[in-house]
């Protein structure tokens, strides 16, 4: 690499030694291992994390839980405070924000689970890390530093979710204010990324699958995918949730519901359990092809 002269796309010898030190590999070998709720990441094992966009209610969320442990998934995913891009809200399409914890908790007593959950807010740190094994920064906190630093502190571990306008260096980063804090357990997520054309028109982003191998060459933070965000669209989650663990990727979080299109957030995109089960299956024959597994 060369000295930097574009400092919002590439990344140099510069930005690793003095910009983001902590997040960059020391060598070519230099990988992170490490266990969250006896779950490995980093090492042969593909986590993945399944669930519904929002927590909607108790027995949704508890049925979730007890049908993607079944079928081998490793955490819950279900965001209880969910940011939305516009303010407004309906009856349906609303946040449960903390009876959702409270729910999140019951479904992880139930189905013997771990929990990832988005954190949105400083002053429901301690409420969300009764609860959660994983805090969630979501892509529109991904650069909220004083929220990164604060969920860090907590010494829960963290995803980091890549902004759909970031740069690698940027997201690299944001990553660099959680180790710096002394926090070792961080995931780095990508979710896709805006671009003029993303084959459909209900389609909002586009999956940077290119980024798995480019971040894994930089850093030795584990690299997840989340298909479902960034396709959109639930035909198109399989083959990219393929796609994911044969380009390298470290897990996957894919949105899974009980009843797909009539899902309170995001209906286009969640796939239902039977199709949830055959995929863990799938990824799981690919994996097997580059010496990993997703069924432990």
């Amino acid at each position: 690499m060369i000295q930097n002269k574009a400092p919002g796309k590439d990344v140099s010898i510069e930005d690793m030694k003095e910009k983001f030190p902590l997040t960059a590999k020391t060598d070519k070998s230099h990988t992170s291992f490490f266990e969250i709720a006896g779950i490995s990441f980093g090492g042969k094992l593909i986590p993945v994390m399944a669930g519904p966009n929002m927590v909607e209610n108790e027995n949704l969320i508890v049925e979730t839980a007890i049908q993607v442990k079944k079928a081998g998934a490793h955490f819950l995913r279900g965001g209880a405070f969910k940011p939305l891009t516009f303010p407004y809200r309906s009856e349906k399409y609303t946040e449960t924000r903390e009876e959702g914890i409270k729910w999140l908790g019951i479904a992880k007593k139930e189905a013997g689970i771990g929990i990832i959950t988005e954190v949105m807010e400083e002053k429901y740190l301690d409420m969300i890390c009764d609860v959660a094994d994983i805090l969630q920064i979501g892509s529109r906190n991904m650069q909220n530093y004083p929220l990164i630093t604060a969920a860090a502190k907590t010494d829960k571990p963290l995803m980091i979710k890549r902004h759909y306008g970031a740069s690698l260096r940027d997201w690299l980063g944001a990553a660099e204010y959680a180790l710096y804090e002394g926090n070792r357990k961080v995931i780095l997520c990508e979710r896709g990324v805006s671009v003029p054309h993303t084959h459909k028109d209900s389609s909002r982003f586009l999956l940077d699958l290119q980024v798995v191998p480019a971040a894994k060459e930089i850093t030795h933070l584990p690299i997840a995918v989340d298909p479902s965000h960034a396709t959109f669209w639930r035909p198109w989650v399989k083959p990219m949730a393929l796609a994911s663990i044969a380009a390298g990727c470290d897990s996957v979080m894919l949105e899974v519901h009980p009843d797909p299109e009539n899902s309170a957030v995001d209906p286009l995109q969640p796939i239902d359990f039977q199709d949830f089960e055959h995929l863990m299956i799938d990824m799981n024959k690919i994996a097997n092809n580059v010496n990993r597994c997703v069924l432990d």
